[in-house]
């Protein structure tokens, strides 16, 4: 018999001007104003972390500059208008300015919220609210579950291979488990950087697919230039799992590991109750400037480029494997 799935829901009428069905997934201290903008004018769901902007006064500006500049692009482009951007709040202890931030995206209205590190029941609702709407990350089915009773509208499932925080589970185990009761919005992370991937993510039963690695060697990003080199020579091999540098596991670059001193195949283990959104990590070298995150899907990514062309690329190869796919597929 046929695995059971979820009655699907109708997308918010948001997601209608997406060009691909891809979120940009929040980076730290990489996604700024810059990026965003880029890509939603690109047609995809941009977004950054809340706490990129520092001091918390600079969120209000760098809202009001997204705000701005894709009113001017709608307005000069009415036949190709920018996609909605997402802030990315982190929903931990450590985190003392939250509703400070909560705060100023509801003065912007900011029209997607991304939560991770916990779920809050009054977050979201502060968020629908504004109308907003609330995506929440998660690692397993049920963290899913406890997502989803506080509130969230949708979830983004981060399968083993993602950049920075992830967790260990299967895409093909994650999606299916949660699709059996969820049918509202799922985007889908873990190691997706080509548009064969994208529809791979939608083959599962994700709605969007959830990219940041590859977002990172552009030069809109706010990255060093070792940084984005290093995406474009690594591959699946040069990812390190640790949860040493926030006390979270996740994924980061062997040589920036390496070049701290330390040595990638023998990290001691971190210590969740260190965890600290403001001290930037456990070690010497802060997770994300000096240790830097990456997802196993960085072989796909050959060069620097802009993110237009990215996301250029994406399409093209989006359409040619579901071309493929379709002159391929079995029928009855």
């Amino acid at each position: 018999m046929p695995a059971s799935s979820a009655t699907a829901t109708p997308l918010p009428a948001i997601f209608d001007r997406l060009r691909l069905p891809v979120i940009a997934s929040p980076l730290f201290i990489i996604s700024t104003p810059e990026l965003v903008i880029a890509q939603c004018k690109a047609g995809i769901v941009g977004s950054f972390p809340a706490l990129n902007a520092r001091p918390q006064t600079l969120l209000d500006e760098w809202l009001h500059q997204i705000t701005e500049e894709l009113a001017a692009w709608d307005a000069a482009n009415p036949d190709k208008l920018s996609a909605p951007y997402a802030v990315n709040q982190i929903v931990h202890r450590s985190n003392d300015r939250l509703m400070a931030d909560i705060a100023t995206c509801e003065k912007w209205k900011v029209p997607i919220n991304i939560t991770s590190l916990g779920a809050r029941e009054e977050v979201n609702q502060a968020v629908h609210g504004w109308g907003g709407i609330s995506l929440h990350d998660v690692i397993d089915n049920r963290f899913a579950h406890k997502a989803v009773e506080k509130g969230a509208d949708g979830l983004i499932p981060v399968a083993t291979g993602a950049g920075g925080h992830a967790g260990t589970l299967s895409p093909f185990a994650l999606m299916q488990e949660i699709r059996s009761w969820f049918g509202g919005p799922i985007a889908l992370s873990g190691a997706i950087a080509c548009g064969r991937s994208i529809l791979a993510a939608q083959a599962l039963g994700a709605d969007f697919a959830y990219i940041g690695s590859a977002f990172i060697a552009t030069q809109e990003a706010n990255a060093v230039d070792g940084y984005k080199q290093a995406i474009v020579e690594g591959g699946a091999s040069d990812i390190v799992y640790s949860d040493l540098f926030t006390g979270v596991h996740g994924n980061y670059l062997r040589g920036s590991i390496v070049a701290a001193g330390l040595d990638p195949d023998n990290l001691p283990d971190g210590d969740v109750k260190n965890m600290n959104f403001g001290s930037g990590g456990n070690t010497d070298a802060k997770a994300w400037k000096d240790i830097w995150g990456a997802g196993q899907g960085v072989g796909a990514i050959q060069s620097v480029g802009s993110v237009a062309d990215l996301v250029d690329r994406f399409e093209g190869e989006y359409h040619a494997a579901y071309d493929a796919l379709s002159a391929n597929i079995r029928r009855r």
